[in-house]
């Protein structure tokens, strides 16, 4: 059981609402926004995913990532303790989202290892393609490395995070936009704007689009994976949670569009396809910065902030995990930043290990792979839509109203509409797919 005398002696806040702002930001800001949504579009349609990606963003997903922010400030404790407080079963939910969280953060921080490596090569002059990269050991020493280092951060609680935050959001920015100032400029610039811009309508029609356009989502926002919880509780009391949200998710957006204006103008450049899928960055953009003028320096900047958002994204996923093993098994925060990094080590040696020479599998696919496809996917989606949904049922519309620091009564219905009635609307999406496709109409 939690001991809450010492939740309550230990617990932290962020120091003001921008600087919730900025740490939560920088939470989200990472391998969803600059590596998976580019080729997520790149995959689906171009125009018609940035449609369907940003209408479910809007309709669906806003409002769940206000309720778990509005959860975890309710209860000011972690994602177990949080949803203990809704229901006698939300203590299943809350250990099966630090599970899930601590499973995709054991992968992302093999990826990040990836970015630190490339910024260390880029920064040496030997930027390489992916397949050269990963001959040999260099996931796993990266992997262990972003790993400690993390641990490091994380010892030093919640004000290390807002300090770091603060330096790298301004600067993952700029950087950014300078590299749209650059991409405006190669000759994929016209190609890459028809690509954003040009629509197949039919696409639209797709359920399989809308599938991942909403898993995207999901993944831009860290719905579903405890980290708006467990950031959330960290919120002061005169916040007021809509306005915050909505910042944050305007600049996630805004990052991941900038994401695909910064990659898509230099891959049309040097006439590379949008679908290479997930490798895009790792296996492209190196031959790009090489072969260009003043690569060299541009790929120093990408690699730079590709490893300072992959990094900020994983400090989150920890937090959630460490927060949880705190405060549920009594533990200082030291020993359970040193207890979760352990046991992350060692689920992340075979996601590491699936991109070196032992080129560890899964039925013929990488571990990361696997991984990601289910515990990235549509995992993350029912546990948001479960999260919300317990809020929404068990928790009285009063105490909602109460830490959402907002009078209007239009932000609480609309939580509460998407919250209690999402549930049942998927329910019915699924049965009604599954009919079509029994009946052959597929």
């Amino acid at each position: 059981m939690t001991d809450h005398n010492f939740v309550e002696g230990s617990r932290k806040q962020w120091s003001s609402e921008p600087a919730f702002i900025f740490s939560m930001a920088a939470a989200a800001v990472g391998l969803g926004n600059l590596w998976r949504f580019p080729y997520m579009m790149g995959e689906h349609g171009g125009g018609a995913f940035v449609i369907a990606y940003l209408l479910s963003l809007a309709i669906v997903v806003f409002p769940i990532m206000v309720l778990e922010v509005a959860a975890g400030r309710l209860s000011q404790g972690s994602t177990v303790g949080t949803y203990r407080q809704v229901n006698r079963f939300g203590t299943w939910y809350g250990w099966f989202v630090v599970l899930i969280t601590l499973i995709i953060t054991s992968y992302y921080l093999v990826i990040t290892g990836w970015t630190l490596g490339y910024a260390v090569d880029s920064v040496r002059g030997q930027l390489r393609g992916f397949d050269d990269f990963s001959t040999g050991y260099n996931s796993l020493w990266y992997f262990l490395i972003v790993t400690g280092l993390a641990a490091i951060v994380l010892m030093r609680n919640v004000q290390a995070i807002e300090t770091l935050s603060k330096i790298l959001m301004p600067v993952l920015l700029l950087v950014m936009i300078s590299l749209v100032i650059v991409a405006m400029r190669s000759d994929g610039w016209g190609q890459a704007v028809e690509f954003f811009f040009h629509v197949e309508w039919n696409r639209l029609g797709s359920g399989t689009l809308w599938a991942f356009a909403f898993g995207q989502a999901f993944y831009t926002l860290a719905i579903g994976q405890g980290y708006l919880v467990t950031y959330g509780s960290f919120i002061p009391k005169k916040t007021h949670v809509p306005r915050a949200c909505l910042i944050v998710a305007g600049t996630e957006t805004c990052v991941a569009l900038l994401a695909g204006w910064m990659i898509f103008p230099f891959v049309f450049s040097h006439g590379l396809e949008p679908s290479e899928g997930s490798q895009l960055a790792f296996q492209t953009l190196p031959r790009v910065f090489n072969e260009m003028t003043g690569g060299a320096y541009l790929g120093i900047a990408f690699f730079s902030l590709f490893f300072a958002a992959a990094f900020s994204s994983s400090l989150a996923g920890l937090k959630v995990v460490v927060s949880a093993a705190a405060e549920e098994f009594g533990l200082s925060n030291t020993r359970a930043v040193a207890l979760v990094a352990i046991v992350v080590g060692v689920l992340g040696l075979a996601s590491a290990l699936s991109f070196t020479p032992l080129q560890w599998t899964i039925a013929g696919e990488p571990v990361l792979d696997v991984l990601d496809r289910i515990a990235g996917g549509n995992v993350i989606i029912f546990s948001g839509i479960m999260g919300a949904a317990l809020f929404c049922w068990f928790v009285p519309p009063q105490r909602v109203r109460s830490v959402l620091g907002t009078s209007h009564p239009w932000w609480e219905w609309r939580m509460y509409l998407v919250g209690r009635y999402l549930p049942v609307v998927m329910l019915l999406w699924l049965m009604a797919s599954y009919a079509i496709h029994q009946m052959g109409w597929s």
